[in-house]
């Protein structure tokens, strides 16, 4: 692998509880753990809220440069992601919901277009095979 960027950040205190933020200083949040999962439900914000943005906005970004590639348009498209956090016989486990809604296509055109940037997708392809992800197309 060719580096281009990489992310560096720090969590202190107890894991799921404490304080993230990233080396340069741009994300600073307090963590909290949901009621769902034996937390508090505190003011912070927790992994899987992280992850659902991190997909969400990597996938619109591949989404886009798919469509560009095509010379085609996915003007006001968005990603409204879920991610669950679950248990298995093994432990723990993900699950994500990608819904990805594109005006001014067909349903076809639009499944096409989120199939094709599900395959490039740096997200998709690091969750390929280990947690079940879920697309839903819409076409506005």
């Amino acid at each position: 692998m060719k580096v281009m960027y990489t992310a560096q950040a720090e969590v202190t205190g107890e894991g799921r509880k404490g304080r993230g933020s990233t080396e340069d200083g741009r994300l600073d949040v307090e963590l909290s753990v949901p009621s769902g999962v034996g937390g508090d439900d505190g003011p912070g914000t927790n992994p899987e809220q992280l992850f659902a943005v991190g997909y969400a906005a990597c996938f619109h970004g591949a989404l886009k440069k798919v469509a560009g590639q095509n010379k085609d348009s996915v003007e006001g498209s968005k990603i409204d992601s879920k991610v669950s956090l679950g248990s298995a016989d093994d432990g723990l486990t993900l699950a994500v919901e990608l819904e990805v809604t594109i005006p001014g296509k067909s349903q076809e055109e639009a499944q096409k277009l989120v199939e094709a940037a599900h395959q490039v997708c740096p997200y998709s392809r690091a969750t390929r095979g280990n947690i079940e992800v879920t697309l839903t197309t819409k076409n506005g």
